[in-house]
């Protein structure tokens, strides 16, 4: 097998490090002086390669140096040398235990990108240095670019964060004929595609908050000496915060392979401003239309202004950004294989509203970009609607993002899909549930049998995707009311196509981010049942224990209970109901004449045992079979934790019990 020059180079610059680091010659030195004084006859003073080979063995100097070096045998690398290489797909989000030299492939060109400790993190002035052991709040940094994603190693919350992590970020295009080409500075220079960095905060719970959201313009290393420059990235907050500094990060920037010709700074910066103007005229022309497209709404009926039609709306970092650039057609790969499934995935996100600084019942609008949506878990109903409607577009559905009101007026997002055959369904974000839309008509008489909706919205006031936007200007805005014929423009103003595709197209040179793919799960849902599901009875034991009541488990018990909980989950993942009989079955065999069996589910998207217990215990049922008294009884608990992408769960616990009835 034959090394490409730069490889070659590399490693003999590998093994001269390690010698001169184990003093290896100077170990020569005394093994050659040895073996000529003590196994050389005098009259023998010629020392051949071999005899020195065969002596180094010996002494297992050799054996040492190799162990020493690590060299990690690549078991695809026959296959490497015989494919062309493709572009990255999708990055494995897992943690890695320590960091590892990459294989650079020369015929690719790459920016290397390393995080050297961050500052001025005031917020953690006070914090104590964490003893060796002891669970501390850290911070974690998730980066983003064309198509590949990486986390860093979370490092204790500080003033000054100890983070040091190198990224290896490859530069290509989105095809496979252009990846495979080395690219010149001048072709970097027209990739605009920014380096999203999004900064995030873990408590001693295991709560995640999100601390900063930065997009890094990483092509001013195209002009520096060496392709190599070294900045300074003041992060600000996000939401209210955002036009505050929350700290500083020191980031070195380098390609690789070296470029054989730097660009003149002047081109850098003529061609960021160019970009600016471009963007910034695109952003002003759409305004303006959107303006007089807003005017024509309100002559229509003087009642639209009080209706929920939102065009633009705010991101993480307080910018103004169209509706219709935060929803893209989204496809999951194999991580997830039907458009329900889908739907459950993004319902087993949190759900948390954006945080409001002092008082008031005001909701503070914050639609999070997707990196930032994903990498927290969790986030309004915005962004699980946004998510959820970015995925049926890419299962090929015509999905739409619904924006109006649930009852008492509260402000809500939800996605409407519209059939070929006509129908209209509505899918909940935050619960997965599906509802079939028949509107009601106010024409018919008084004793035409009206249908019931079964969904909680109220009004709607437009829907939109990635490149339409449709306002209702029908005479009532009550969903119940509501035709969903969207080529009706007596019932749905629409927007111009070219002008949403102008500012939110994906390719263009605009500040809509790009969308990052999906990272399949990292947790080992087998072992993690197991860890919850042991909590769980030393918890309940505990309990028992402070109120003088003994506790027998029985383990067969708790292994039936396990086909229900498969069925919840299937059932709230595709809407079909299946095995319930034979679980019936089972339990009535298990439990003898005479005594009586009780059961109680319940399903969190956490995996907090603690946390978990606290909530059954608020409830009556469940508290009643933790706490059950009798004769002979018998306790079981079963945890199911079933993984979806993101690492998001949906954990499923049965607590059950059975015991001997006595009248």
């Amino acid at each position: 097998m034959s090394l490409p020059p730069e490889k070659a180079s590399e490693l003999k610059q590998l093994i001269q490090q390690q010698l001169l680091r184990m003093d290896v010659h100077g170990r020569i030195r005394e093994v050659l002086a040895e073996t000529i004084r003590e196994e050389l006859a005098p009259e023998h003073q010629q020392l051949s390669t071999e005899d020195l080979m065969q002596a180094l063995r010996q002494r297992g100097i050799i054996d040492e140096v190799m162990k020493e070096l690590k060299f990690v045998t690549d078991v695809n690398e026959k296959e490497r040398t015989s494919v062309p290489p493709k572009p990255s797909t999708h990055f494995v989000d897992r943690e890695p235990p320590v960091l590892k030299k990459a294989n650079i492939d020369p015929t690719r060109r790459y920016l290397y990108l390393q995080v050297l400790g961050g500052k001025a993190f005031l917020e953690h002035l006070q914090e104590p240095e964490p003893l060796p052991g002891q669970i501390c709040s850290t911070f974690t940094l998730c980066l983003h670019f064309r198509n590949q994603r990486f986390r860093s190693k979370p490092v204790p919350c500080a003033c000054e964060p100890d983070f040091h992590d190198g990224f290896l970020l490859e530069v290509h295009k989105d095809s496979l004929g252009d990846g495979s080409k080395m690219v010149d500075a001048t072709a970097m220079l027209s990739i605009s595609d920014p380096v999203h960095m999004v900064l995030l905060r873990t408590d001693t719970f295991g709560e995640t908050t999100l601390v900063a959201s930065y997009f890094l313009e990483w092509r001013s290393v195209l002009a520096a000496e060496n392709g190599v420059t070294s900045i300074a990235v003041e992060l600000l907050g996000v939401g209210t915060e955002s036009k505050v500094s929350v700290g500083v990060l020191n980031i070195r920037l380098e390609v690789y392979p070296q470029l054989n010709k730097v660009l003149s700074p002047d081109i850098t910066s003529t061609q960021f401003s160019l970009e600016r103007q471009k963007t910034a005229e695109k952003e002003r022309l759409f305004l303006v239309y959107a303006k007089q497209w807003w005017r024509e709404y309100l002559q229509i009926r003087p009642t639209h202004n009080v209706r929920l039609v939102k065009i633009f709306a705010q991101d993480e970092n307080g910018i103004n950004r169209p509706v219709c650039s935060y929803i893209r057609p989204l496809r999951a790969g194999r991580l997830l294989d039907t458009p329900r499934q889908a739907a459950r995935f993004v319902s087993v996100l949190g759900y948390e509203r954006a945080p409001v600084i002092g008082g008031g019942s005001s909701k503070q609008e914050q639609w999070c970009t997707l990196l930032a949506f994903l990498c927290r878990s969790k986030g309004d109903c915005e962004d699980h609607a946004n998510l959820l409607c970015s995925l049926l577009l890419g299962y090929g559905l015509e999905a739409f993002v619904c924006v109006g009101t649930k009852a008492k007026g509260v402000p809500h997002a939800w996605v409407v899909t519209c059939g070929t055959d006509g129908t209209i369904t509505f899918w909940e974000s935050l619960t997965g549930h599906r509802y079939i839309h028949c509107p009601i008509n106010p024409d018919d008489p008084p004793v035409a049998q009206q249908p019931k909706p079964l969904y909680p919205y109220r009004t709607i006031g437009c829907v939109f995707n990635h490149h339409k936007f449709f306002a209702n200007c029908q005479p009532s805005d009550a969903v119940e009311l509501c035709v969903f014929d969207l080529q009706d423009e007596s019932k749905w103003k629409p927007m111009s196509g070219e002008a949403i595709k102008s500012v939110c197209s994906p390719g263009t040179v605009s500040s809509v981010p790009p969308f990052p793919p999906l990272c399949s799960s990292t947790i080992d849902a087998a072992v993690t049942s197991n860890e919850i599901e042991l909590q769980l009875r030393i918890l309940v034991s505990e309990h028992r224990k402070d109120l003088n009541l003994s506790t027998v488990w029985d383990d067969q018990l708790s292994y039936l209970l396990s086909p229900a909980l498969a069925a919840y989950e299937l059932e709230r993942a595709t809407s079909i109901s299946a095995g319930n009989e034979e679980f019936q079955d089972a339990i009535r065999r298990a439990v003898p004449d005479g005594h009586t069996f009780k059961g109680f589910p319940i399903h969190f998207v956490y995996r907090n045992a603690r946390r978990a217990f606290a909530t059954c215990l608020r409830s009556p049922f469940c508290e009643e079979i933790i706490c059950c008294r009798g004769d002979q009884v018998r306790l079981a608990v079963r945890v199911r934790v079933f993984t979806y992408p993101e690492s998001a769960c949906a954990v499923w616990i049965m607590f059950a019990c059975k015991y001997r009835s006595i009248l």
